[in-house]
């Protein structure tokens, strides 16, 4: 078939690059198609009811290439196969996936892009098996995309906590304290493990390892044995010790990703210093991660994906995510990627090479 109308929607949590990815699509859709590009208004939730779209221009997308965020707007609450919302007190689950079908003939879409992580991604999958042209362009801070060697989004988080943890590295040391620094992640310790070994952090906490607090203490007190008198502890949101579980902080009924994590590192704080380990003070980066502007390295990940997904829509390959492998720009099938969520490996070169040079997991 041949593709006039590309729609594109950004799903799940915010990050820097989604409008780097709209700019990319709207320019290589107008200039090398002739294509028209819709924007969808927040995710999925703007093709339930009366559909809020917008007309992409490629004069609208001048400057956002530098610009965090998503001008399209973003929701991790509207899956239209099991919409959940609070009625009066009451958690309502309903499934709006043919009105969201019968909105995007309306809308004369020919393939919708959808840019997101795996939740997103997932119910793209079920409106491709429901006769929807989509395309997924792969987003998360997590990096816990399968598939895809990195996702855009995660080197820009990465460096927000590496230059979190260079300004906490004085403090410390000015006062003889261990620092905690918690990441998000979810249940992946990609940037807890990759921005605290580009920062220089003693220890590294993440979900993959379970750790103990004998442990982590031990390594505090071996550096204050050496002369170190500071100690930096870069841990994931769902880092958990060996017998205990991950720290819950809130819950949202009406989400499709109902936990919340969050606050490990106080929790770990004080058990610290009740086990002899000195002064310890926990930072919780939280969306800080999300915003600002994207680095180099993102903004020319979101421009190469976002021009391939244009490409894949003119070839029909639909079903399909575009991906980066071994720095090459290619598609796979979306099942593909979203078969299994993509952890850190406690046997693969990364931990490897932190241990290598001296970090401690907490765990031997």
């Amino acid at each position: 078939m041949t593709v006039k109308r590309l729609g594109i929607l950004t799903g799940g949590g915010d990050c820097a690059g989604l409008n780097a990815v709209i700019r990319a699509v709207t320019k290589c859709a107008s200039w090398q198609y002739g294509m028209q590009v819709i924007g969808i208004r927040d995710g999925f939730a703007g093709l339930i009811g009366k559909p809020r779209t917008v007309n992409i221009t490629t004069s609208m997308v001048k400057g956002l290439l530098s610009r965090g965020g998503t001008i399209l707007g973003s929701s991790n609450k509207a899956n239209p196969f099991a919409h959940r919302e609070m009625v009066k007190g009451k958690l309502i689950e309903s499934d709006h996936s043919d009105e969201v079908i019968q909105n995007l003939k309306e809308l004369e879409i020919d393939c919708l892009l959808i840019v997101g992580g795996d939740g997103t991604n997932v119910i793209g999958l079920q409106f491709f098996k429901r006769g929807v042209n989509v395309i997924g362009i792969p987003k998360t801070i997590d990096n816990d995309l399968a598939a895809t060697d990195i996702t855009f989004g995660f080197d820009t988080a990465v460096n927000v906590v590496m230059e979190a943890i260079d300004r906490l590295q004085t403090t410390a040391e000015s006062h003889h304290r261990v620092m905690l620094i918690e990441t998000m992640g979810r249940n992946a310790g990609w940037i807890a493990l990759q921005a605290g070994l580009a920062a220089g952090a003693d220890v590294i906490l993440i979900p993959e390892i379970p750790f103990t607090v004998e442990k982590v203490v031990a390594a505090i007190k071996e550096r204050q044995a050496a002369g170190r008198m500071f100690t930096i502890i870069s841990m994931a949101e769902g880092a958990k010790p060996r017998d205990g579980d991950v720290v819950i902080k809130q819950i949202i009924k009406d989400s499709a990703e109902t936990i919340r994590l969050g606050g490990i590192s106080q929790l770990l704080a004080n058990q610290l210093e009740n086990a002899g380990a000195g002064e310890c003070r926990a930072t919780i980066l939280g969306h800080i991660q999300r915003g600002g502007a994207p680095t180099a390295f993102d903004r020319n990940l979101c421009t190469r994906l976002g021009t391939e997904a244009v490409h894949a829509a003119a070839r029909g390959e639909f079903g399909k995510m575009v991906v980066i492998q071994e720095t090459k720009i290619q598609t796979v099938d979306i099942a593909e990627a979203v078969r299994q969520i993509r952890l850190v490996d406690p046997q693969g070169e990364w931990v490897r090479v932190a241990r290598d040079t001296g970090v401690s997991f907490g765990d031997e």
